[in-house]
């Protein structure tokens, strides 16, 4: 078969056809909103007629609480259906994706970057930082402490040379 190429002006007529058409849909879905909104609001919401006396009002307001308490309970209800269903369909979505199989998760590689790559890789290549952590340490000179290690010594020998009263008065001539 031949193609044949529609005219500019074929297409903008059949173009505003559709759209006159479409146009015709969403005014009568409009008023169709609008006679559904009100049918239902009187069914379900009947003329509120004001009684005179204060008793009357109060128990006009017990029953307008009780409905508002009966209404928030479906709404809850409502909520928490749209809320399960959602997940739902979420987690559905998730199946199909994987059951179509065309999202792989890649294969993760162990990186070693020094501190100098990773402050480039954040900072971005115009930071140049050079960080190097041990030229900030203090520099700390170890002394082994030989007079601590000969006055721990062993404890049974400095127990027997206090023992009697010649280990009383060593104890004395060495506060002294």
């Amino acid at each position: 078969m031949s193609e044949k190429k529609m005219t500019s002006s074929r297409r903008h007529h059949l173009k505003s056809l559709v759209l006159g058409i479409a146009k015709g849909i969403l005014e009568k879905e409009v008023v169709q909103v609008k006679v559904d909104k009100e049918n239902y609001l009187s069914e379900n919401c009947p003329p509120l007629s004001m009684p005179g006396s204060a008793q009357e009002l109060q128990e006009l307001c017990k029953k307008l609480h009780l409905q508002i308490d009966q209404v928030d309970e479906e709404r809850y209800d409502l909520e928490s259906k749209v809320g399960k269903a959602s997940k739902e369909i979420e987690d559905l979505k998730i199946k199909v994706v994987d059951l179509q199989g065309k999202f792989k998760k890649p294969a993760l590689k162990k990186v070693r970057l020094s501190a100098d790559q990773m402050l480039q890789a954040l900072l971005g290549s115009k930071h140049k930082v050079s960080l190097d952590l041990r030229s900030n340490l203090k520099q700390v000179k170890k002394e082994v402490k030989e007079e601590s290690a000969e006055q721990v010594g062993d404890w049974r020998k400095n127990i027997e040379d206090k023992a009697g009263m010649d280990g009383r008065k060593k104890m004395f001539e060495s506060e002294a």
